[in-house]
């Protein structure tokens, strides 16, 4: 990017900042989601290192926050109210600390450790005691006023009204000896800082309060603990059951950011016992990895940690740039949404010949995986989003699912976009496209399109169909244009001796593929039946129909008055069933499968369903199997799984780290079991 183009893209990403920032800061509104504006203000910060010539005094990178409402009375901090940049990855961490270091002397660069804090989905506040006595509450306002919230943080149970007297028992180390405890007891005032929060559970309550009553729900848990402290009556925010973590003293009488959190401890206020002790950048990567482990078992939403110089003279000599400290940086979790510019928009043909537009982006980090592209779904969707190619959008990713355009921030167009057409004929077979009435998808008609079926041999051999490992799209590939493979049949004809020959095939691998397909000869019927790959029939519907016919011969044979019988079946999904059973090609490929010695079983039939009746919920993090396969297992013995613990609930199956369910079956005393004890019983 030359320095013109730089100029004007960072002048179109303060803009947009400054409105999303204000939006946040000063009315709790959350336009985009958190992670989009983080992406949006990462890209700023990297331009600005690229071009420092370009940083400006309003910089959204050298400002704090935003300006604080005028409900309550304003309160001046002692210290600025800062906040952190942020880092997303080990080589952002590596490049901060050569940063810090550079500004230190050889001999203070050798001393740097670390202190790690989650860093929690909440709202920063001060504490101000007064001869012990908390007097002074405010949120961090524009990071130099806040607003004065006293009443409503009383209303915390976990903020003590009165310091607790430190009593002389035991060794609490450096910062925690009766001598610093007794200075810090006669500081008047003396400030501190943490988070208050909500937890997941009370976060849900009150999102189901605001459906019951026809409210707008809450976006996150920062909205509702921000919303609560700063309400009128103290008696709504006492409602939400709100609670803190400490985690700073405003004082210099304490070596060390740890000391900090003893001292904290030692007064009487909560801190995280998850906070730890990081020697160097290595410990602080294992501990941002056990805390990506820990994310889903904690009561409370945490989107990262908080990586802070430990020592505190070096602290205060590091000093503040822009907004943030230099010594303390937030290392956030991998975004479920970032923003990035598309580059162009493509056509992809489904396998029942749906036609889908998808995005191609300028790579983009989401989630821990780098994203190039993202569904625009259909016509229409297009046009919703008002979608142009050129345009800066948000993208979303939620598991492993492809992307998803969010929103398109129009705000940092240029005018060089253009507007993208639906084309008239299928991309790969030239077949004119058509759009059923009463449908947004437009359709390849052509059942012999060969971008249809090649989408048909992915889909057959996927996971959830006959999961043959190792068999991916680009081995499908490789062996279509081999000739190897024209129809899902042809994969179970193929020997050794076909792929041995072919590039990048070994023995090991040659014969890990033909073991692998011969042992998915045997199949059950739910399997099979989506396996198919007939329109709209999915994996609840493939289900539903194996359970109501039993058989594959019985599913052919059953008329469209039978299958609107079936539950959660429609007139649409039931014509769709009854006339791939009525093509002829379709019926053919059944009898090439059966006499390729492919077996179908129904799961938990009659005299193998010993955990019929029985309810399974599975918590934490199982070492011999993926969830989902667990899950199977319990189906294919006739057992049930559910996502919540209740009375009916017959066993919780806990791995490592398990989350609240585990907690809430020892509450209604349901028996639980570990991993091994649930592989013996499911053998």
């Amino acid at each position: 990017m030359t320095k013109e183009e730089a100029e004007k893209r960072i002048k179109k990403l303060r803009t947009a900042i400054n409105h999303y920032r204000y939006l946040y800061h000063v009315f709790d509104r959350l336009e985009i989601s958190e992670a989009a504006l983080d992406s949006l203000k990462k890209e700023l910060f990297d331009l600005e290192q690229e071009f420092p010539e370009l940083i400006t005094p309003d910089s959204p990178t050298q400002r704090i926050g935003g300006k604080p409402l005028t409900k309550f009375a304003k309160v001046r901090h002692p210290q600025p109210m800062l906040s952190f940049n942020d880092a997303f990855s080990q080589e952002d961490m590596r490049d901060w600390l050569s940063r810090i270091e550079k500004l230190l002397t050889p001999a203070e660069a050798s001393q740097i450790d670390f202190f790690g804090e989650l860093k929690i989905d909440g709202l920063a506040i001060e504490l101000s005691y007064k001869n012990n006595i908390f007097t002074i509450g405010s949120t961090r306002g524009d990071g130099t006023i806040g607003e004065e919230v006293t009443q409503n943080l009383k209303t915390i149970e976990a903020i003590p009204l009165r310091l607790k007297e430190w009593e002389a028992t035991g060794s609490l180390k450096e910062t925690s000896s009766a001598l610093v405890i007794k200075k810090l007891e006669t500081l008047t005032p003396l400030f501190l800082r943490g988070e208050a929060f909500i937890s997941k559970r009370e976060f849900a309550e009150i999102n189901k309060r605001q459906k019951e009553n026809n409210l707008p729900l809450y976006a996150n848990p920062r909205n509702v603990a921000a919303g609560s402290i700063r309400q009128l009556d103290p008696k709504i925010t006492a409602s939400r059951k709100l609670d803190f973590f400490a985690y700073d003293l405003l004082t210099d009488l304490i070596e060390t950011h740890e000391g900090k959190h003893r001292a904290l401890k030692a007064l009487g206020f909560k801190t995280n016992p998850h906070n730890r002790y990081c020697k160097n950048l290595n410990e602080v990567f294992e501990f941002y990895k056990h805390c990506q482990k820990l994310r889903e078992t904690l009561t409370y939403e945490i989107d990262g940690i908080v990586v802070i110089v430990n020592n505190n003279r070096l602290f205060a000599k590091l000093g503040v740039v822009g907004k943030a400290p230099r010594a303390a940086i937030a290392y956030k979790f991998p975004l479920r949404q970032a923003t990035t510019i598309i580059e162009g928009i493509k056509i992809q043909v489904g396998r029942t010949g749906a036609i889908t537009p998808v995005a191609h982006l300028q790579p983009v980090e989401i989630g821990g995986v780098t994203v190039t592209r993202a569904t625009l779904h259909n016509e229409d969707e297009i046009e919703r989003l008002g979608v142009k190619i050129g345009d800066t959008v948000i993208v979303g990713r939620a598991g492993d699912v492809i992307p998803d355009i969010v929103k398109v921030l129009t705000e940092l167009r240029i005018g060089k976009e253009k507007k993208f057409q639906m084309p008239k004929k299928c991309p790969s077979c030239e077949t004119p496209l058509i759009k059923p009435a009463g449908e947004v998808v437009w359709r390849c008609p052509n059942p012999n399109c060969f971008a249809r079926r090649r989408r048909h041999l992915y889909h057959f051999v996927s996971k959830d169909a006959f999961d043959i490992i190792g068999l991916g799209p680009k081995i499908i590939d490789q062996l279509i244009e081999e000739g190897l493979v024209l129809n899902p049949a042809d994969f179970f004809r193929l020997k050794e001796g076909d792929l041995i020959h072919l590039e990048g095939f070994a023995d090991k691998k040659t014969k890990n593929i033909i073991v692998a397909i011969k042992s998915r000869k045997q199949i059950s019927l739910p399997r099979f039946i989506y396996a198919l790959g007939i329109r709209n029939v999915g994996e609840e519907t493939s289900r539903d129909l194996a359970e109501q016919f039993g058989s594959i011969d019985k599913l052919k044979e059953a008329s469209l008055e039978n299958l609107k019988e079936v539950k959660d079946i429609g007139p649409v999904v039931a014509e769709s069933i009854f006339s791939w059973f009525k093509e002829r090609n379709n019926l053919d490929f059944l009898k090439e499968l059966k006499s390729l010695g492919i077996t179908i079983f129904l799961e938990g039939k009659a005299g193998s369903q010993p955990l019929k009746g029985k309810t399974f919920v599975l918590t934490g993090i199982l070492k011999q199997m993926t969830r989902e396969t667990a899950r199977e297992k319990i189906r294919l013995l006739g057992g049930e799984t559910s996502e919540s613990v209740s009375h009916q609930t017959n066993y919780v199956v806990v791995g490592e780290l398990p989350g609240v369910k585990f907690e809430k079956a020892k509450q209604l005393g349901v028996k639980i079991i570990n991993e091994e004890e649930f592989l013996k019983l499911i053998s």
